[in-house]
């Protein structure tokens, strides 16, 4: 994946805009990859979906947590994506307090799937979703990547979060590794 450059796709957003009034004061405004990579170095980790439990109690909190120091190592902004829509990304983000890692929508898994990261999880009745991975993107190229091990289609149970968080990061940026 290093080296890659990421795939150029639409995200469907929704951003506050108080002059659409109203109870709801939002819009839909397209994101594309290269607005979001192009000339910025991005740190950008995906799960497999808003509420989930290690998705919602560990990793992304711990990327909230260490916002600051993630970009105090050359980071321009923190991202995560998910294969949920844009009101429920905007929801989850409310639910956990986030208020500075980024959550970007990929409704329909095209940025997903278009990195190979796109499971079938419908033995759960979540139908697709990510694999969870966290990548550094230079300038819209893959500069470092990692991904939880037995990627699957079979439905396994299996959700592991041991290569993907936050500190792993870190230790990355520091140089440690």
């Amino acid at each position: 994946m290093e080296g890659r450059r990421v795939p150029d796709v639409v995200f469907k957003t929704r951003v506050r805009d108080e002059s659409v009034g109203g109870e709801n004061p939002f819009r839909w405004q397209d994101l594309t990859s290269r607005q979001l990579f192009d000339g910025r170095r991005v740190l950008v980790f995906s799960l497999p979906g808003a509420f989930t439990p290690t998705c919602s109690n560990e990793q992304c909190p711990s990327f909230e947590r260490a916002y600051e120091e993630l970009l105090s190592h050359g980071v321009d902004e923190v991202v995560c994506i998910s294969v949920n829509d844009a009101f429920t990304m905007y929801q989850w983000g409310r639910h956990l307090g986030i208020s500075r890692v980024r959550l970007i929508p990929d409704g329909s898994g095209h940025f997903t799937r278009r990195m190979g990261m796109l499971i079938n999880k419908d033995h759960l009745g979540f139908g697709y979703r990510s694999w969870r991975y966290l990548m550094v993107v230079r300038d819209g190229v893959i500069e470092k990547w990692w991904q939880e091990p037995g990627i699957n289609d079979e439905g396994a149970d299996d959700d592991p979060y041991t290569c993907t968080s936050a500190e792993t990061a870190l230790e990355y940026l520091r140089g440690v590794i």
